[in-house]
């Protein structure tokens, strides 16, 4: 199973970290081993570097898929939910100015979390949804599908060209504006409309 992740999805988030809002996906991938185990908190990694949440609907691949086309895209999932991106900020602007790759912010064990699987037909408005996060209590971001630069449809036929996605492949469509530092002691509540999918402490 591999995570295949999208960055600057949306342009509000793009612009909230002053990057250009690119034409096509940005993509990256991180390894199985960042995901989270479920029922297990997240303990803020030791890199010298502030680790940011990164809210961002998530979809799960029922069947391989490779080359498929956009009105072909909808037949290859039907779970979504919502899960989180960790990052490890400053470390990635470091690797960013020095123009090497990022994924040792990215990719480090626990850095990606998912809440629970959402059936396409519990949702009311699918392919338009909405999503929240609340950090201790409070709003911290809010997603709509339809703001996303590339829709999930979109998303696996622009994947797929390059990547065979394989039935339980994961694809973090990327993140809404409002992220921000994690601190030890930390409560996060995600939801996908109305349903509470998934908490996480920090610690």
């Amino acid at each position: 199973m591999k995570l295949v992740c999208v960055g600057r999805n949306y342009a509000k988030h793009a612009e909230e970290l002053r990057n250009e809002v690119p034409a096509e996906p940005v993509l990256f991938i991180k390894p199985d081993s960042a995901l989270l185990p479920l029922g297990h908190d997240f303990y803020l990694p030791d890199l010298d570097s502030a680790i940011h949440y990164e809210a961002e609907l998530v979809v799960r691949i029922d069947k391989p898929a490779k080359h498929v086309e956009e009105r072909f895209a909808h037949r290859y999932y039907s779970q979504v939910t919502v899960g989180l991106d960790f990052t490890a900020r400053d470390l990635q602007q470091r690797l960013k100015e020095k123009g090497l790759p990022w994924e040792k912010a990215k990719s480090f064990d626990g850095a990606a979390f998912l809440g629970a699987w959402q059936a396409l037909g519990e949702l009311k408005n699918w392919p338009q949804t909405s999503f929240q996060l609340f950090k201790n209590k409070t709003l911290v971001q809010q997603g709509e599908s339809e703001h996303m630069l590339h829709g999930v449809d979109r998303l696996i036929a622009y994947i797929s060209r390059f990547f065979t996605l394989k039935t339980g492949d994961l694809i973090f469509t990327g993140t809404p504006a409002g992220v921000g530092p994690l601190a030890i002691g930390d409560h996060l509540s995600l939801y996908l409309e109305e349903n509470n999918v998934g908490q996480l402490k920090v610690r």
